[in-house]
């Protein structure tokens, strides 16, 4: 443990304590940081909820412990156990999809995260903060650490609920745009859903902003971050995922930076955790 806090709100009830730790992947040949977000009233609670978070190092500048602590203690959503994992300066070899590296090689470490997650990080968030198990477990991120979280998600679903996905880098693609590329073949993300098995408990949350990118390979008028998410949803749904187990949230004034994901989160969380009256 290298640092630990509290963020306070009006009373102790939603108190958020927070923890900065290290641990040594095997896997990926290097230290992870990542940060514990951990209600107080989830430190109660024998199995309580646990989420995930790809590039958590930008948690921090979204003030995130504070989100997480006023949606607790006004009885917004219930407790939940939030990791931030830090990404590495090899963050786009180890994010991606373990099905495939994109046509530039990156991604080509994402089955070694995949396994780091799994066989070395979530063995020690249960050992050192004493949960046997979890209610439910969920992933999410940010441009290309959304789509490793949706990547992990869709071929472990055994192990997940729900996936946020905040800007996802959608158009990973297994030909570059001037070598044949198809958007309905060589999307590596979709071509997974295209083929794959549906697990109908899975949940999705994408968010996307008009401002993300200004890109539009097919000239349609839609920026390509938008095309890649609603294409994907209708994948999602031609496996039979209905309108309420997918969340398509779209802003106006979203662009793709921090600013815009901090003010989506609190969505995403009451999406995801709220507690209905």
């Amino acid at each position: 443990m290298v640092e630990e806090k509290n963020e306070k709100c009006e009373s102790a009830v939603g108190v958020v304590i927070t923890k900065r730790e290290v641990i040594y992947s095997e896997y990926l040949e290097r230290e992870v940081h990542f940060d514990v977000y951990l209600p107080q009233l989830a430190r109660l609670q024998q199995e309580p909820s646990l989420l995930l978070i790809n590039d958590g190092q930008d948690l921090e500048k979204m003030d995130f412990a504070n989100i997480l602590c006023a949606l607790v203690e006004n009885g917004k959503i219930e407790p939940v156990v939030c990791i931030g994992i830090h990404c590495s300066i090899d963050r786009k070899m180890e994010y991606g999809t373990a099905y495939s590296a994109d046509f530039a090689g990156r991604g080509a470490k994402a089955g070694l995260y995949t396994k780091f997650i799994f066989e070395e990080l979530v063995p020690f968030i249960r050992s050192a903060f004493n949960f046997p198990s979890f209610r439910e477990k969920s992933f999410a991120g940010f441009s290309l650490g959304a789509l490793s979280a949706l990547d992990i998600v869709w071929n472990n679903a055994n192990h997940f609920s729900k996936v946020g996905i905040f800007s996802g880098s959608l158009w990973w693609r297994r030909k570059a745009y001037d070598n044949g590329y198809q958007d309905e073949k060589d999307r590596l993300m979709h071509l997974q859903v295209k083929v794959g098995t549906a697990h109908p408990w899975l949940k999705f949350f994408f968010q996307c902003g008009l401002l993300d990118e200004e890109a539009d390979r097919n000239n349609n008028g839609i920026i390509d971050s938008i095309d890649d998410a609603l294409d994907l949803i209708k994948e999602l749904n031609a496996k039979g995922y209905k309108d309420d187990q997918i969340k398509y949230y779209l802003m106006e004034e979203g662009r793709h930076e921090v600013e815009t994901w901090a003010k989506a989160l609190p969505v995403f969380l009451e999406w995801g955790w709220g507690i209905k009256k």
